[in-house]
């Protein structure tokens, strides 16, 4: 790990109020078990300013390389990430954009763009392009915002929409066993978002961001926000090998002994394969020789920009283990049945162990294999499934649609383990899957993600909802779409042309 003059003990006291609490209580929560990694020094991890990559989320340079873990190829991106989203008082104005820029810049100077130090990402709702003269449909904008290649008429940025199984008056027939919360689709300014393998320096600038005006234990004044923004939520993010666990038992939750001792993830197996998520550029506005979804080609003002979306989601791990009054677990729980949910049936990747239960049952790393886009109906059909049972799993059904001609995905989830309260109906902290992904079109999202539901198969060949993937896990309560624009337009985007 890089060593910084000045910086914060890891024992740094972490201060919060407001919306800001709640990430911080997460990162202190988990920091206390979590250990900072020694990763390889990489030669780009220490460049800054202008050499910093244009596309603000590639840090595939600035982290450790890929290791092969129980056979596995997998890359761990940083411990810890937070997701700070904020609304705007008023329209900001050009001195305002100088600010922005100085404050992101700040952060840069005081921790290396490294997963060592601070990784910060910032992105634009709708809400946004909406002050700025004519709003979203004016001139101004739409001489800059990509269009989708298969239609002219549609802008790249759209609002998310309630998936197909996500609880909504869109949805009537959907309903959760103990998350019956209706989702929420955000009208967020701004999404910030801060990655860091050492918490402590993760909450050193949500604080600094919040007013603490000290970073990096320098005295340096926080950015003038106070009567241009109000934050309006934070959430965290830890994803480390047996942090999930950790959290299970220090709360005394009742699936503790079945959550597999090695995963980084809640539901027990590892989401950081190296074949699951595609290199930054095919997920931009202008794309690759792999794929080009939209109108954007080089030099235009948004051409390595994409679409992040954000999104919140409760886990019901109760039913996913199928635990019953007294924690024990039943038949729906086997890690046989967990595996095909989480990954296929066409076969199962892997039929675990003799004890079907215990610390997970089966491994935690298995391959992410792209078995082709029709692997998914096969299975629905119950062709080559165990028993030809109908079923469907969570990545076979994603992989209708998330990959390029040549296989390549088109899309970096960048997805992990939170534990908080954050629209819980009893107001307990409970598990969650805090998530997020970078992706040229709000519509390819928004595509992707009703084929990972896939009720239209699950209708056509009578796959029940206890067969269909992992979706009758998952509630999600907060959803919204933002662009985030290449670095050199990242500080208030497009209001310099006003």
């Amino acid at each position: 790990m890089h060593t910084i003059l000045g910086q914060p003990s890891r024992r740094v006291v972490l201060k919060g109020t407001g919306a800001l609490a709640a990430a911080l209580g997460t990162l202190e929560l988990t920091g206390r078990a979590a250990r900072v990694p020694i990763r390889e020094a990489l030669p780009g991890a220490m460049n800054a300013g202008s050499s910093l990559p244009d596309i603000q989320f590639d840090i595939g340079n600035y982290i450790a390389p890929a290791q092969t873990i129980n056979g596995v190829p997998v890359r761990f991106g940083p411990v810890y990430t937070t997701f700070l989203t904020a609304r705007l008082l008023r329209t900001p104005t050009k001195a305002d954009q100088r600010m922005l820029a100085n404050a992101l810049n700040t952060i840069e100077a005081n921790y290396p763009f490294a997963a060592g130090g601070i990784f910060t990402f910032i992105a634009y709702g709708i809400p946004y392009f909406n002050r700025l003269p004519g709003g979203l449909n004016g001139g101004l904008v739409a001489s800059a915002m990509p269009r989708l290649a298969a239609n002219h008429s549609r802008y790249v940025l759209e609002e998310a929409v309630p998936s197909p199984t996500d609880v909504s008056s869109l949805n009537p027939g959907i309903s959760k066993v103990r998350f019956n919360v209706p989702v929420q689709i955000e009208s967020n300014d701004i999404l910030i978002t801060l990655r860091g393998d050492d918490y402590s320096y993760v909450a050193d600038v949500v604080s600094w961001l919040g007013g603490s005006n000290t970073i990096a234990g320098r005295s340096i004044a926080s950015p003038r926000f106070s009567g241009l923004l109000a934050f309006t939520a934070s959430r965290a993010m830890f994803q480390q090998m047996g942090l999930p666990r950790f959290v299970a038992a220090t709360h005394d939750l009742p699936f503790a002994p079945f959550i597999h001792p090695q995963s980084p993830m809640w539901m027990g197996f590892a989401d950081q394969q190296v074949d699951g998520s595609g290199p930054a550029a095919i997920t931009t506005f202008a794309g690759n020789a792999s794929a080009r979804l939209t109108t954007a080609i080089a030099g235009d003002y948004f051409d390595n920009g994409a679409i992040q979306h954000l999104s919140h989601d409760i886990l019901d791990l109760v039913q996913f283990f199928d635990l019953d009054d007294t924690g024990t677990p039943g038949s729906d729980g086997t890690f046989t049945e967990r595996v095909q949910y989480m990954f296929r049936s066409t076969p199962p990747p892997s039929l675990g162990n003799p004890d079907q239960f215990t610390n997970g049952g089966g491994p935690s790393f298995l391959d992410n294999t792209f078995k082709g886009t029709g692997d998914a109906l096969t299975s629905a059909q119950g062709i080559g499934t165990p028993g030809n049972e109908h079923r469907m799993g969570h990545l076979s059904t994603l992989q209708r649609s998330s990959r390029a001609a040549d296989g390549t995905p088109i899309h970096i989830r960048m997805d992990g383990p939170g534990f908080d309260a954050m629209d819980v109906p009893d107001g307990s902290s409970q598990p969650k899957l805090q998530f997020t992904v970078f992706v040229p079109s709000a519509d390819f999202f928004a595509t992707m993600r009703s084929h990972q539901a896939s009720l239209d198969l699950a209708a056509q060949y009578n796959v029940a909802v206890t067969d269909n993937g992992l979706e009758r896990f998952i509630t999600a309560t907060r959803r919204q779409n933002f662009l985030v624009p290449p670095r050199r337009h990242r500080a208030f985007p497009l209001l310099e042309l006003t």
